[in-house]
This record gives structure tokens, sequence and C-alpha cells, in this order.
């Protein structure tokens, strides 16, 4: 219970540092309390490098977790350095070459488990997933290992969604092709949508340009235009086994080809100069009737703009059960340093912030996202925007696989939507695009 009561006050003495935008100069570390009177008792130091995820802006999001950690753990100290997306890799690498890597790191699977764990450099955390992951699905708990060695315990998670114009829809007749209970709808009613969206703006019934944009000037939101291509026909973007990037199967094929069509007969839109940024722009202006690039942190930056209801919606599917890309699951590792006292103590506070519930939960909502702990439920119930929220939540009973640990996914996502701008704006052959895309992605594969 006084654990509770001291991260409550904490939190609550926090709220009013407000959070710090990105990017506004290089954030001060914060340090936590070591001992009585200020005086280190000479246990153990931690640093921790926390990438900007959610609420996780500044080292003051850490300071009331870290202190409620310091209630029961005096003796540990942890001090928080954060860094960016536009130069933390750079920053790690020059500290690992260095042999100053932080204790522990604050991210995701792709750097933690792709990129850190696959060069030898991380702690097998296997004996935290033994004691507390038991209600963590299979699909986050796959991505946090590497040939059967866990080496991230994870925090929160979401799933990337897409949204259409409700007004739009249901002045167009549209809503009659969504199920909006579950937030799903098939293929075909997915095309007979979009039809029905650039028949209503042809006739003057609703004000929108086009009906959807196929952006694929840029990678940024790439994640979308894959899961709309890989859910129109139920496959994956990469085999099974990932030995192979998966764009040239038959029903991805068939998938382009479909968009292809709709872009030709007028019910979809490509733009060779939009990336993600730019149609969700056009979505919150009423250009578009949909977007293909939603989630919360997207609602919450575009809900002063836009003048109609964002309805999140799944991808379509040929079977109505789609399969959406993760955000996240974000969480931490520990970079192996030797020292058996640190790694424990890293684990110690690890085990604090992902499965106390007190303190996990309110680290969950400073990222905005979801917990990996089904038993944890709805952590925004009581939340203002509760409403708002829940179609998010919706969207993670939906999560399928996670790509970004195959071999050479940096480079395959440059390769990505120069095949999309090439099918969708000059009228390549879908087949002979995508074929060159597989083997020049499988290039980089490893």
């Amino acid at each position: 219970m006084k654990k509770k009561r001291i991260l409550a006050l904490a939190l609550a003495a926090s709220m009013s540092l407000g959070l710090a935008a990105c990017g506004g100069g290089e954030e001060a570390s914060t340090e936590s309390p070591s001992g009585n009177g200020g005086e280190s008792t000479g246990a153990v130091e931690l640093n921790l490098w926390s990438f900007n995820i959610g609420g996780f802006t500044d080292s003051a999001a850490w300071e009331p977790i870290v202190a409620a950690f310091n209630e029961a753990n005096p003796d540990i100290k942890i001090t928080v350095t954060p860094i960016n997306y536009q130069d933390g890799d750079q920053k790690l690498t020059t500290a690992i070459s260095s042999n100053n890597a932080p204790d522990i790191i604050f991210e995701g699977p792709e750097r933690i488990v792709g990129n850190y764990a696959r060069e030898g450099l991380m702690v097998d955390l296997s004996d935290m997933w033994t004691s507390g992951g038991s209600d963590i699905a299979e699909g986050i708990s796959s991505v946090s290992q590497l040939d059967g060695t866990y080496y991230m315990y994870p925090l929160s998670v979401a799933a990337h969604c897409m949204a259409i114009n409700y007004e739009a829809f249901e002045a167009a007749g549209a809503l009659q092709y969504i199920d909006e209970e579950t937030r799903t709808w098939t293929t075909d009613n997915f095309v007979k949508a979009m039809e029905a969206i650039r028949d209503a703006a042809a006739a003057g019934t609703i004000d929108v340009t086009v009906p959807g944009i196929i952006y694929c000037g840029a990678q940024g939101g790439d994640q979308g235009t894959r899961a709309l291509v890989n859910n129109l026909y139920s496959d994956y973007y990469v085999t099974d086994d990932g030995s192979s990037y998966n764009a040239n199967s038959e029903n991805n094929v068939k998938a382009l080809k479909l968009l292809q069509d709709m872009v030709n007969n007028g019910s979809m839109s490509a733009n060779a100069s939009f990336a993600a940024s730019d149609e969700l722009q056009a979505f919150a202006n009423q250009t578009a009737a949909v977007t293909f690039c939603w989630n919360y942190s997207n609602y919450t930056q575009y809900a002063e703009q836009t003048q109609f209801t964002p309805f999140a919606m799944a991808f379509p599917s040929d079977d109505g059960k789609p399969e959406l890309e993760m955000a996240g699951p974000y969480g931490f590792g520990i970079f192996n340093n030797g020292d058996e006292a640190k790694i424990e103590a890293a684990k110690k506070f690890i085990d604090f912030v992902c499965n106390d519930k007190t303190a996990g939960v309110e680290a969950v909502k400073t990222t905005g996202f979801f917990p990996v702990h089904s038993e944890w439920g709805d952590v925004y119930a009581d939340a203002e925007d509760a409403d708002v929220r829940a179609p998010f939540a919706l969207m993670s009973d939906y999560l399928g696989r996670y790509y970004a640990l195959t071999g050479g996914w940096t480079e395959q996502r440059a390769l990505w939507w120069p095949m999309l701008q090439e099918i969708m704006t000059t009228g390549a052959d879908v087949q002979t695009a995508a074929d060159s895309f597989v083997q020049q992605a499988n290039a980089n594969i490893g």
C-alpha cells in the first residue's frame, strides 16, 4: 500500500512538468536518490537509456517511476538518459564501441533483439519470462527472443490500423459495408465502399476529392501500405520461415493488382510525392475519405483539425479476419557488461516497471499504448478519453506477425515504396515489379 501511495504522489507531482518536445535540445539526465541523506551506499549504479517512446520524451517522465522503485530499493541508483530516433542509434554505437554501453535500454525488438542480441551484446532474460510472462501473448513473446533465448522484456504494445471519415461513409451509403462493432470489413466490401465514396463524390453528395490515397513517395508510414496489401488476400510480408520477402506471392500480387485496378477506375488514388504524413493531412482536410496510417497518437495529433469523426478500422481482409502490424512492443533489454550485481539490479528494476501493476500501469499510460499483460485489463477505463481509446484497444485483438526482425529490414523499406510507385503510378506489370522487389530485398536478408 505504501508503494502505491508513494507512486501516486510522485506521479501527481510530475504532471505539472508536462511533456518536452523532441529535438528541443539535448535533455539532461536524471538521477535517482541513492541511500539516506543523498549519500550513496555504494551498492549499484545503473544507466538507463530511453528512446522517446510516447510520453517518455524526457528524463522527467521517468522520475515518479524511479522514485517509487527507490522506496523499496534505496541502494540502486538509476540515471536516465533520454535519446531520440534522430541520433540515438549513433550514440549507442559510439557508446558500445568505447565499452561504455548503458546498463538498460528502453526500446523495441528491432533494436534490442534484431540488432544488439544478434551481436551478442545482451543479457539472457529467460528467467524473467518464466516468473512473469505467463499472460503475455505468443505474438509478443516470439519477437522478444532470438533462437529460443529471451533478450527483451516488454511493457506495452499497440496495433497500427486505418480509419474512415464516418460522416462521408454515412452520406455515401457505405456504412453498410463495415462491421461497426468489430471494426472489420471484407475485401469485397472494401471495394464496394470505395466505389460508393467515388460515386458520391462525383455526384456532389460528399465533399471529398478522392476515396483514398496510396502514398508511395517515401518510406514514412510504410506499415500502412504493407498491412493493406497483406490483408486483402490474407498473406504475409515475409515467408513463414523468415527466409524470403513475400511481395511476389500469388495472393500479394493479387492484392497489388486489385489496388492498381482501383486506382485505374478512380475508387482509389496514388500519389508518388506523398508519405504517410501527407496522406494523414489529406484525411484531416477531408481531401481523402480514408487513411491507411492510423493509431491513437495520430488521432491526438490531428484531432483539432478534423471536422468529422475519424472512425478507426482494421484493414480489410478476404475472410474478415485482419492481422495488424504491431506498434512496438516496447520494453527493456540489458547490455551484458559482465557485472552480475548490475545485471541483477537491472532485472529488479525491469521487473518493477513491467510486472508491478501499480508502477506498470502508469508506465504503460506514459507510452500511450496498451499493456502486454492481458490480466491488467483496460488501463484507460477511468480516463477522460476512454471512449476514444477503446477502438485502439480493440485493434490489439487483431495483432499479427512482427516482421522487423527479418534480415535486411532497413534495406527493404527503401525498396517497398518505389515498387508501389511503379505499380500504382506508371502501370507497371505487377508480377514483374514484385519479383524485382523480392530479388533486391532478399539480397540483403543475410
